[in-house]
C-alpha cells in the first residue's frame, strides 16, 4: 500500500530523501534563470530543515568549479561530495543513503539542481532504476538554456517522475495545517516563489 501511495505522488517526511545536485557558483554567469532557481531552492531547503527530511549534496568537479553556493544552507546535510561522475549515485552517495535509510532505501526522492538536462536527468535515471519514486522541483532546476531545460523536464516525465514545484513539495511534505511545523514553514512560503519561466518553456 505504501509503494502505491508513493506511485501516486504522495511525500512521507520519514521515508523522503532530499537530493541537491551541483548547484555551484562558476555555473551563475551562463544560466539566466540561476539566481531565481537559487532562491526557491533556499525555500525548499530551509523547509526541508526544519520537516528534518535528510539531505545528500554533490559538488561537480569542486576543484575547478567551485562549492555550493553561499547563499544555500546546507549545514544540515548528511553529506557533502565531490564528484566528476554526471550522475549524483556515486559509491560514497550510494553507501550513504544505505547508511540512513537501510538497504531498501527512501520509498521517494526529492531531486533538485543542475543541469537538467545533465546531472540531475542522469541521476533520476538511475534512481528511477533502483525502484525508487523521483520527485523533480522544476522550479529549483536549471540548464544553461531554456530549451534544454524544457526538453529534460519532459523526458523525466516520460521516465516515470513527478515533476513538481518546491511549494508542491513542501505542502505535500506537511499534509495537514495541524502539523507542529506549520507555523514555521507557513513563514517560508508566505511570498510566492520566484518565477522561473516554466510557463514560457
Amino acid at each position: 500500500m505504501a509503494r502505491q501511495l508513493t506511485k501516486l505522488g504522495y511525500l512521507d517526511v520519514k521515508k523522503t530523501l532530499f537530493m541537491l545536485c551541483d548547484l555551484q557558483d562558476k555555473f551563475r554567469p551562463g544560466m539566466k534563470m540561476f539566481d531565481p532557481v537559487i532562491k526557491n531552492t533556499g525555500k525548499l531547503l530551509q523547509a526541508g530543515k526544519i520537516l528534518d527530511v535528510p539531505l545528500i549534496v554533490t559538488e561537480h568537479y569542486p576543484e575547478k568549479l567551485g562549492r555550493i553556493v553561499k547563499e544555500l544552507d546546507i549545514s544540515h546535510a548528511k553529506g557533502v561530495y565531490p564528484k566528476t561522475l554526471f550522475s549524483m549515485m556515486i559509491p560514497d552517495v550510494q553507501h550513504k543513503i544505505e547508511e540512513l535509510y537501510g538497504p531498501q532505501g527512501p520509498e521517494t526522492v526529492v531531486l533538485f539542481g543542475l543541469e537538467s538536462h545533465i546531472c540531475l536527468e542522469q541521476t533520476a535515471m538511475d534512481l528511477l532504476n533502483k525502484g525508487y519514486t523521483v520527485h523533480v522541483a522544476a522550479d529549483c532546476s536549471v540548464s544553461r538554456t531554456q530549451e534544454d531545460r524544457k526538453f529534460a523536464l519532459e523526458r523525466l516525465k516520460q521516465y516515470g517522475c513527478f515533476v513538481s514545484t518546491s511549494e508542491n513539495i513542501i505542502f505535500k511534505l506537511m499534509r495537514d495545517k495541524q502539523h507542529p511545523a506549520f507555523d514555521k514553514v507557513r513563514h517560508l512560503v508566505r511570498e510566492p516563489s520566484v518565477d522561473t519561466e516554466l510557463s514560457k518553456l
